[in-house]
């Protein structure tokens, strides 16, 4: 949740974000719906040159892309073993089948480039930014209000969850697999849930006192340059480049 990626001047961070959001809704639809192998390397390889036309530090990429591959190790310890096909290797009584291996690896490959792919376009501008081009892409007003509201205040849900959380740890709470435990967390999520719409309220009262009527206005107009649209071109070829190795066989 932290903006760490949209303070930069590399060649992503100055692209238009409207550009940045459609090639990253079509990327990551095109990579989810793609399974052969070489259209999945050739959109990881895309993934990796944004990352690097983006200048992002490469070891917080490692960091985050670390936590999104801690699970999808869960699917290299259980899919190859239940998956049916042919036997490629046994351990014990267990039999790993290429189908299931070939599955996970096509798992593999569509979450890290999805995963890039976002970080380098969508993280590399501010979150209302971000919000600002969803208007103007016709993304439902109530939708992107929110989604704004939602980053803004998830910080403040944090911290009060944090704070009842210390406050019965003071109290000697010592969580365990028993029917008390289960019951202090679930006042904890219950409190969560009252304090979250209390203070809900109490944002909404205070926009209404200063005149709000369900609609932003932006101070600020986006400018879509030439090199803009020359990039998205050049963004929209390598994506359908992808789109010619999935379901075509003019290019092999």
């Amino acid at each position: 949740m932290e903006d760490v990626f949209s303070i930069g001047h590399s060649l992503i961070h100055r692209l238009d974000p409207r550009v940045r959001l459609i090639v990253a809704v079509v990327f990551s639809v095109v990579v989810a719906l793609s399974n052969r192998f070489s259209a999945l390397i050739l959109a990881l390889l895309f993934s990796v040159v944004l990352v690097l036309l983006a200048g992002l530090p490469l070891k917080k990429v490692f960091y985050r892309l670390a936590a999104i591959n801690g699970f999808i190790i869960l699917f290299w310890i259980f899919i190859p073993f239940s998956f049916q096909g042919r036997v490629l290797f046994s351990l014990g009584t267990l039999t790993a089948s290429k189908e299931g291996v070939l599955y996970s690896a096509v798992i593999t490959l569509k979450s890290n480039s999805i995963a890039i792919a976002l970080m380098s376009l969508m993280m590399t501008m501010p979150v209302f930014t971000m919000g600002r081009a969803m208007r103007y892409l016709y993304v439902p007003r109530k939708i992107v209000y929110l989604f704004l509201f939602t980053f803004r205040y998830v910080h403040s849900i944090q911290r009060e969850y944090w704070r009842q959380l210390n406050a019965i740890k003071i109290r000697g709470f010592r969580p365990g697999t028993n029917f008390h435990t289960y019951k202090t967390y679930a006042y904890l999520v219950g409190m969560l849930l009252v304090k979250s719409h209390d203070r809900a309220e109490r944002v909404r009262s205070a926009m209404l006192c200063r005149g709000f009527k369900g609609r932003f206005y932006d101070l600020r107009e986006f400018n879509l340059r030439s090199s803009d649209v020359f990039i998205f071109i050049l963004m929209l070829m390598s994506v359908t480049l992808i789109v010619l190795l999935q379901w075509t066989r003019i290019i092999y």
